[in-house]
């Protein structure tokens, strides 16, 4: 009798851990880069080669059965796993070429990077870059990211953090508001107008209870979470806001509010995975932006 375990192949590992996570297979190959019938054979192939069903077929899509379920956690095991080899592998190469894939805040990337990035590919004409906009944090270890530029400090113990600068913010409207609702003086003057916060995000929220505000997201008149959108929703005169002070000082469509409200700056930190990191690519692009965000944010 042949007790040796099947041979598994890591692709079908993977795409198993794509449709658990995402709930079907158009999802799951949207995620992997795959044709969906590539992502449905390899669920058939791992179900023959271990000989068991692994996802119950649904109207609404693929739920796990209970020895999916059971395999799900050796599977993400799997995963670290050949991350970690590959971030190992990658970090003793020698070539400083390539592609180097940066995530940063939709705002960030739209109103910051950009004149950096055009810069730092003069300087790195053969390392290709990448912006993932995303105001979610962006799992570093699966290579969504090989840099991030966070408004926090993470805390995960694999990750190499670096405190590069502090933006200042402040309170702004549009000319058009203020022209029709009054300007506000002192900051109790803010509870008579409209403001313009976030939807689930708390941070504008959090720092309002820091500051002995009362309240919360149903004390905006209007909420969203894209900061793009936020801030054109400010330019456009839904209410009073609150931004960079360095982009909003420089738009002619609104004004700065100067009142007593000690708002704490955004921090900036560098991120990626300590193994990662020391990639030659990587640490050039690294360096790079630790440089230019320095000077940008003195």
């Amino acid at each position: 009798m042949d007790n040796s375990a099947p041979f598994t192949d890591w692709s079908h590992v993977q795409s198993f851990l794509a449709v658990a996570e995402t709930g079907s297979l158009s999802a799951a190959a949207q995620r992997l880069g795959q044709s969906q019938p590539t992502i449905g054979r390899h669920v058939k192939a791992l179900e023959d080669g271990l000989g068991v069903e692994l996802f119950h077929r649904h109207a609404r899509g693929l739920v796990l059965t209970d020895i999916g379920a059971e395999m799900r956690p050796a599977a993400e095991a799997m995963r670290a796993a050949m991350a970690t080899i590959a971030l190992q592998a990658e970090a003793h190469s020698d070539t400083s070429s390539g592609t180097v894939r940066i995530a940063s805040s939709d705002f960030m990337a739209h109103h910051v990077l950009p004149r950096m990035l055009a810069e730092i590919r003069r300087e790195h004409p053969m390392i290709q870059l990448v912006v993932v906009p995303s105001d979610s944090s962006e799992n570093l270890l699966f290579r969504q990211a090989d840099i991030a530029i966070r408004m926090y400090r993470p805390d995960q113990l694999e990750l190499v953090t670096r405190h590069v600068a502090d933006i200042e913010l402040g309170t702004f409207a549009a000319r058009s508001y203020l022209e029709r609702r009054g300007r506000p003086e002192t900051a109790e003057d803010l509870l008579d107008h409209d403001l313009v916060g976030y939807d689930r995000s708390t941070l504008i929220v959090d720092t309002m209870h820091e500051l002995g505000w009362p309240g919360g997201p149903e004390s905006f008149a209007v909420r969203c979470d894209h900061h793009p959108t936020y801030w054109e929703m400010v330019r456009a005169g839904c209410g009073i806001g609150f931004t960079q002070a360095r982009v909003g000082r420089a738009d002619p469509l609104v004004e700065e509010l100067h009142l007593d409200l000690p708002i704490p700056p955004l921090e900036i930190w560098l991120t990626a995975h300590q193994t990662v990191r020391k990639a030659p690519r990587v640490d050039a692009i690294w360096r790079a932006l630790d440089k230019r965000l320095t000077a940008e944010f003195a």
